[in-house]
């Protein structure tokens, strides 16, 4: 299979993941690439076959943008360091290329991916993630605040069934669903406290019951 065939593969698969604000926009940019390519063909007219090559190499490169782009997360889930259960007790966490530090508990029996946030004082989860593990977040009431390295959010209260990591499995555990925008699950103190140590070597967090 050619390149162009790959890239129109990726960008198909693109599209099928696509939201409304997403094909919206993918179809402004196609319209505006559109407009770029056609004006620089009639502006290169006088060589219609070098100009139509190098608009065609254009086309693949602009697919191929949005084909990274689309396919983004699986991406970034493959270049990124992974934790390492190193013990039933002890669990080994990389330093992300942003900084931060991520980790992915089974809440409820389901992967969660939550960013270590000793600035968060709850476990504070995203509304996908809320309802990814079967949370009603229409019935939430959101009274709450939490504290977030990015400042205050509202919160509504609600009781994780159960949450696994290595070998240890904590019950009935308190957290909070964010009212806003939220990239990340954080995991605040309120389950980090649960660590007998919480240490940092050589750009790992090392967290150890």
């Amino acid at each position: 299979m050619g390149l162009p065939s790959l890239l129109v593969l990726a960008f198909s698969s693109y599209i099928g993941f696509m939201n409304t604000d997403q094909t919206a926009d993918l179809i402004y940019l196609s319209l505006l690439g559109g407009v770029l390519l056609l004006s620089y063909v009639l502006a290169s007219r006088t060589n219609l076959a070098k100009s139509a090559q190098q608009a065609g190499i254009w086309v693949l490169i602009f697919m191929g943008a949005i084909a990274v782009i689309g396919m983004w997360t699986e991406i970034e889930a493959t270049i990124t360091p992974q934790q390492t259960v190193i013990s039933d007790q002890v669990v080994s966490l990389p330093r992300a290329i942003d900084g931060h530090y991520y980790i992915t508990l089974d809440v409820n029996e389901v992967p969660v991916r939550f960013m270590v946030d000793t600035g968060a004082t709850a476990i504070v989860l995203t509304h996908e993630d809320a309802e990814r593990i079967g949370i009603d977040t229409d019935e939430l009431i959101y009274l709450g605040r939490a504290s977030t390295a990015n400042g205050e959010v509202s919160t509504a209260p609600v009781r994780l069934d159960s949450m696994t990591l290595g070998g240890s499995t904590d019950l009935r555990v308190r957290a909070v669903v964010n009212g806003g925008e939220m990239e990340k699950s954080l995991l605040g103190m309120s389950y980090l406290n649960r660590f007998e140590s919480i240490t940092i070597r050589n750009g790992e967090l090392i967290l150890a019951r």
